[in-house]
């Protein structure tokens, strides 16, 4: 592949060695650059073991990092023009990266095999010897019995299951044993319902529904069509080696403070809910639980969440952020132009970048490919950096036939493309982020093709992201607007998006400040000085407990980008005159308020008439310790009530009737 050296020394910086037998009679250089004590990256994945194992005789794993220049920029009819591109993957792949934290996971290798006929059995007979097996069966036929019961078979069907890898439940109806007197078939006795199963690992071989959502992202759980011999036989393997501690990525950082699921027992942000495919997350309260045994690493919650509460570890999105940076700063450098960036993940997508390299015309030499995890865990953050930073268009690489439902990905690419083509970003035919969905290499070659030069940042921005993914947001949002081809000042969204601002009908406001203790992300504020309702846009993540609590229904939602508001401080939505004690002079309230309370009770109530209902209305003038206070020294009997009318009942009619006298109903 043709390589220029100038570009890529140009957009990298740093020392550029250029090798032919790195892996082989070049070995020693690659031991020279270690011993200097700096970071080495190197650009082919090939030899990635043999560089590993070196780097660890002498203490520099951590040091190594590693970028595919050949298949995704060298191995294209483009090459000769993808000096830049190379430079941006080298200069992405050397940014440090932070390790994600674990959880255990411990199976002892009992396992229950789900099934309806031999097929069960047989795999029962080939787990037998690694695993503590039992075999269950549904509804089955029938079954010729064991000649030794080397594993008990019973019979029973799953109603409901969870857990995960070393903690399963299952819930059984129809559960029975079979007689050993059973002689051509299986017989079972009386069976029963609710019966409890627990077990380290299932391999469901029913070739029903599934037992779990998304049932292929549950660790611990094998399922395969029993009348796929190949498909039985890879998850019987699989399932022969689900023993043993294993250590399972902490794929989300969580902090429940940031929360805006609810308050008060009013239900607010539900969108992690929706998304998650796993149902690895639960209401907990004023915020939601999620259970990271069960957690895939999808990126569905951290994507939509708003407020940061959710935020993907594999990278940090302030990690990610800076790859991205590096990236772009280094492209451009180099001399590229009209950057597209392609995200993908390196179970589908790497694959076919790498048969599209080696098979087909590669990628064009203005697409950087950039590999994360899970393509699902992009967030608005790192798409607004990204027209920030310079690139022209983005595209997400996903299955034709995804695994599992991309509501997460439709609605950050809907936002993302909304705000580009507000702001003036991108191509003007095609739209400036989109997804690609290819199972091959030729569908994919065709997408990118039709991805036309577009606008983009006069002055790129260069910031550094850094800190919580909250802030990262307002960063890059401010920093997309402040580069825009062509700025505007706000940007309406659809019903539902997180971010907006909310209408008031200030003559209806009370300053009750019920909206104040419901916010949860402190968008809304009041004073300790003087009686007012503040509020701060780029806070709101439009859950909407504010309108839910207010008792005067003067809040409406408005889903909006509004970046002068964004950028602007805290402002004073209503701000009353407090009203003050008359005995002590410390303010307790609005003037307002306590003016209406007095107007409705004046006169209207029996307590607040007459002359003994002035001093009480004089109370209502107090602060808390001065109304006490006036309430003991008045005497007040709250039982003192004027006597009520006796209520008439049945012989009080029949007496008057017998009386002669006048009979009211």
């Amino acid at each position: 592949m043709p390589l220029d050296a100038a570009a890529i020394g140009k957009g990298c910086g740093g020392t550029l060695s250029l090798a032919d037998q790195l892996c082989g009679r070049e070995l020693d250089r690659f031991r020279a650059a270690l011993a200097e004590g700096r970071p080495v990256t190197v650009s082919c994945t090939l030899q990635a073991p043999l560089f590993d194992e070196v780097a660890a005789e002498l203490g520099a794993e951590e040091r190594v990092a590693y970028a595919k220049i050949r298949e995704t920029a060298g191995w294209s009819s483009e090459a000769a023009q993808a000096g830049p591109k190379m430079a941006a993957l080298l200069a992405a792949a050397a940014e440090p990266v932070p390790v994600a934290g674990t959880v255990p996971l411990e199976s002892r290798g009992v396992a229950l095999i789900y099934g309806r006929d031999e097929t069960a059995i047989a795999a029962g007979r080939r787990l037998a010897e690694h695993l503590d097996v039992t075999v269950l069966l549904s509804r089955p036929g029938e079954v010729a019995p064991l000649h030794r019961n080397e594993f008990p078979v019973i019979r029973g069907t799953v109603r409901g299951a969870r857990g995960h890898l070393g903690a399963f439940e299952l819930r059984i109806d129809d559960y029975a044993l079979p007689a050993p007197s059973s002689r051509t078939h299986l017989v079972f006795g009386p069976s029963r319902d609710g019966a409890t199963s627990t077990c380290d690992l299932v391999l469901d071989l029913t070739g029903g529904t599934p037992l779990f959502p998304a049932h292929e992202l549950r660790s611990g759980y094998l399922r395969a069509d029993p009348r796929d011999p190949a498909a039985v036989e890879r998850a019987v393997m699989a399932a022969s080696h689900l023993v043993g501690e294993f250590d399972k990525t902490r794929f989300i950082a969580f902090d429940e403070a940031l929360c805006a699921h609810s308050r008060s027992r009013i239900t607010g942000c539900t969108r992690c809910l929706s998304v998650c495919p796993t149902g690895a997350i639960a209401p907990a309260g004023d915020s939601v639980a999620i259970d990271p045994y069960v957690c895939a690493g999808c990126g569905s919650c951290a994507s939509v969440c708003p407020t940061g509460a959710a935020a993907y570890a594999l990278p940090p999105a302030d990690a990610l952020m800076r790859r991205l940076r590096s990236l772009m700063r280094a492209y451009r450098a180099a001399g590229g132009t009209q950057a597209v960036i392609l995200f993908h993940d390196g179970e589908h997508g790497e694959p076919l970048i790498d048969a599209l390299g080696r098979y087909g015309e590669g990628l064009p030499a203005n697409v950087l490919p950039v590999r994360l995890n899970e393509v699902t865990q992009l967030g608005p953050e790192a798409l607004a950096a990204l027209f920030a930073y310079g690139a022209a268009a983005l595209r997400m690489l996903v299955r034709a036939r995804p695994k599992h439902d991309l509501d997460s990905l439709h609605r950050a690419v809907a936002l993302g493309d909304t705000l580009a083509r507000a702001l003036g970003y991108g191509p003007e035919a095609v739209p400036a982020v989109s997804i690609v969905e290819a199972d091959d290499p030729d569908a994919l070659a065709a997408a990118l093709r039709t991805v036309t030069p577009g606008r983009t940042a006069a002055a790129p921005a260069g910031f550094v992201p850094d800190g919580p993914k909250r802030e990262m947001l307002r960063l890059a949002f401010r920093e997309m607007h402040h580069a825009a081809p062509a700025p505007v000042a706000s940007v309406p969204l659809a019903a539902g998006a997180p971010f907006g601002g909310l209408e008031f009908r200030v003559e209806d406001c009370t300053l009750c400040l019920s909206c104040v203790g419901a916010c949860p992300t402190h968008a809304l504020s009041d004073s300790a000085e003087r009686p007012l309702l503040a509020f701060e846009e780029s806070l709101c993540v439009q859950c909407g407990l504010c309108a839910a609590t207010c008792p005067e229904d003067v809040i409406d939602l408005k889903p909006r980008i509004d970046f002068a508001a964004w950028e602007a401080p805290r402002r004073v939505v209503k701000e009353e005159e407090p009203f003050a004690c008359i005995s002590c002079a410390k303010p307790f309230g609005t003037r307002s308020t306590i003016e209406r309370v007095i107007g409705k009770l004046r006169e209207r109530h029996w307590m607040f008439s007459g002359p003994a209902g002035e001093e009480r209305i004089r109370s209502l003038m107090m602060c808390d310790d001065c109304r006490v206070e006036a309430a003991l020294n008045q005497g007040f009997d709250p039982h003192a009530a004027p006597d009520r009318a006796k209520p008439r009942t049945t012989e009080d009619y029949l007496r008057e009737r017998a009386a002669g006298g006048p009979v009211s109903g």
